[in-house]
């Protein structure tokens, strides 16, 4: 059974966090080689009995979707981690469980995501619309760009807005969930969830029951139940990190906890890399936009967080997109992965030059990578500045944002 990769979410609530503000963050560890792109999909109506093409299958298409921002494995349809235009944060965790995972192509756990994205204006809502879909149409399918062997995980996530986070494990169509709405939490690539859960499955008892998991007369403790044996200890160490920030938790501490390399948050190993990471601001007062922030490049200790806000007409950004191959794309041709195209953006590909750069050149490296941290700073500031003034935020002030951070990032570069 393969390890699933190592990678790390967080959210923090007041008291924890600052001037009442949510902060989510999420680094994703996956195959070294695999290239993340971040895509805007704009609010849509759709048709009565459309059909939406999920990664290896697909379903039913609701009335409406939400406006989305994701940050992916280009050559999947749904998403790692991304957010919503109502302040709705999804990020997914592969996980092993004692059932295994099913290699029958359903929807992938970030597959959901999306769809939880598309279709929920509240964490609820959205963790309403998951644990239905799987119900429907269950989990399984490859979860790595790879034709020679299959990777099958069951999910976790995390999904958080403005007033409350849940944790939602899941193993086959089964789940649990439990909510949050203070202090600190994280989850990882083990389970988590106990005997504190605040909803589920309705068959979740009976069904471990009748597999003589649980006797139903001892504490029903889901990651223990469910957990391959001795796999379900505490897994963040960057929880410590947060926790030490008394009530200062904000949006630069938890990218000082996404970079730690020490703590193993910031993943750098032979077979998996932190390919993306995500930071999220939402303000509990909603008069106040949210604010997230992306990578869109690998390894956050030498990439640069970028600030997106939504807004009608926000401008796309085809530097932070992977090339489409359409119907030629060999994700999408059965047998499926049988080769592997170049899916790196533009931006990628300039990360790449200056990795190269910190490696062979430590001086010109380290300037660069000081003008890189100086240009996040003032994005940062800017940020709060957004968050803290009393009058309304002019939509045209900030319909470039990305756009234009990732423009200035390149010229850095260039």
């Amino acid at each position: 059974m393969a390890a699933a990769p190592p990678s790390y979410c967080f959210v923090a609530f007041p008291p924890c966090s600052k001037d009442g503000l949510v902060v989510f963050g999420k680094n994703s560890a996956r195959p070294r080689d695999e290239v993340q792109e971040v895509v805007y999909f704009a609010a849509a109506a759709h048709d009565p009995g459309s059909k939406v093409e999920c990664t290896y299958i697909e379903i039913e298409q609701v009335p409406k979707t939400h406006a989305i921002v994701l940050s992916r494995p280009s050559w999947l349809w749904g998403a790692e981690m991304g957010a919503n235009e109502h302040g709705v944060c999804v990020a997914n965790e592969a996980v092993v469980t004692r059932e295994p995972a099913s290699e029958s192509e359903a929807l992938l756990g970030m597959d959901l995501v999306r769809l939880g994205l598309e279709r929920g204006a509240t964490a609820k809502e959205a963790l309403d619309v998951i644990v239905a879909l799987l119900e429907e149409h269950g989990q399984g399918g490859n979860y790595y760009e790879d034709g020679s062997s299959c990777h099958t995980f069951q999910s976790a996530f995390l999904i958080v807005d403005r007033n409350e986070a849940w944790i939602l494990e899941t193993s086959g169509k089964y789940w649990a969930a439990e909510k949050i709405t203070e202090g600190v939490k994280c989850i990882c690539n083990q389970l988590s969830l106990t005997t504190k859960i605040d909803a589920e499955h309705p068959e979740l008892r009976n069904y471990v029951r009748s597999q003589g998991w649980w006797n139903g007369d001892s504490d029903f403790n889901f990651s223990e139940v469910f957990s391959l044996a001795h796999d379900h200890l505490a897994c963040c160490s960057g929880r410590e990190s947060l926790e030490k920030q008394g009530g200062d938790v904000s949006a630069q501490a938890m990218i000082d906890v996404l970079r730690d390399k020490d703590s193993g948050v910031c993943v750098d190993s032979e077979s998996f890399l932190t390919t993306a990471s995500i930071v999220s601001v939402l303000p509990q007062d909603p008069s106040f936009p949210c604010v997230h922030y992306f990578t869109g490049t690998p390894d956050p200790s030498r990439s640069i967080f970028k600030p997106f806000i939504f807004v009608d007409d926000v401008k796309l950004v085809p530097k932070v997109q992977s090339p489409s191959f359409g119907n030629d794309d060999p994700a999408k041709k059965i047998p499926r992965f049988q080769e592997k195209p170049d899916r790196r953006h533009e931006l990628y590909k300039a990360h790449e030059w200056a990795r190269s750069l910190l490696e062979n050149d430590q001086d010109k490296g380290q300037k660069l990578m000081r003008i890189m941290l100086d240009l996040e700073k003032q994005g940062l500031e800017a940020m709060e500045d957004i968050l803290t003034r009393t009058e309304v935020l002019d939509p045209a002030e900030v319909v470039d944002l990305f756009y234009d951070c990732v423009d200035t990032e390149l010229k850095f570069f260039k």
